[in-house]
């Protein structure tokens, strides 16, 4: 079970400080679209050097030939694990995976800041559920190695994906956090037991009074669930 923790942070400064209090936790980080435009790849090496292993998640969502050429330039930087949208279609995701061999691929399936009237503004005719399901095999489908999805959606795919198959659960807050902008949360309790490999943690550690002492709980939160889960 790995733990990253988003580094969603406007500048480097900021970010390299988190993620040297927290690196001797263990914990992965997540580089996103914020801290990535504001601060490009050095900021990916910065994160890099202190041990963890980096989740570039960018979301990839353009033709296939453009998404190949992302996906080669962040497997140049050696990160670990890199995002595409599955709904930007087949060939765009293999086209990342033919081009960052190197790299876990994960296709992103239904923002967790989307629900039901979200989909259907968009003339989405499944529900949240269902698209993350139909999505999810598509990206698995495209040689993807795992997805992304919310708490809610963890135990379902765990059940339609083939064996082997990572499922990584953004939208984790542990219980009396705010969800904020997000439609679709856990606990990293309820989000291990449902069978997750992987979960981002964010603002419920980087914004909390003491982020070591927050990161520590969810730590132990996670560990926890997975000796339950396991058992």
């Amino acid at each position: 079970m790995k733990v990253f923790v988003a580094l969603d942070f406007g500048s480097a400064g900021p970010a390299l400080e988190a993620a040297r209090a927290l690196a001797p936790l263990g914990v992965g980080f997540k580089v996103g679209l914020e801290l990535f435009t504001a601060a490009g790849p050095a900021v990916v090496r910065d994160v890099q050097a202190l041990g963890g292993p980096v989740f570039l998640d960018l979301k990839l969502h353009d033709i296939p030939n453009t998404v190949g050429g992302a996906a080669r330039a962040a497997a140049a930087l050696g990160v670990g694990w890199l995002t595409v949208h599955a709904s930007a279609g087949p060939a765009a995701m293999r086209a990342a995976v033919e081009a960052a061999p190197g790299v876990g691929l994960l296709g992103v399936t239904v923002l967790t800041s989307l629900g039901e009237d979200d989909l259907a503004a968009l003339g989405v005719t499944r529900g949240v559920a269902e698209q993350v399901r139909a999505l999810g095999l598509a990206a698995v489908a495209a040689g993807c190695r795992g997805v992304v999805c919310s708490p809610r959606e963890v135990a379902l795919l765990r059940a339609a994906l083939p064996a082997g198959a990572i499922v990584l659960a953004t939208g984790v807050r542990p219980a009396g956090v705010a969800a904020g902008d997000q439609a679709r949360v856990g606990t990293p309790r309820e989000t291990v037991a449902a069978g997750a490999d992987m979960v981002v943690v964010g603002r419920a550690v980087t914004a909390a009074a003491d982020p070591v002492a927050a990161c520590r709980a969810v730590l132990a939160e996670v560990a926890e669930a997975a000796r339950q889960w396991l058992n």
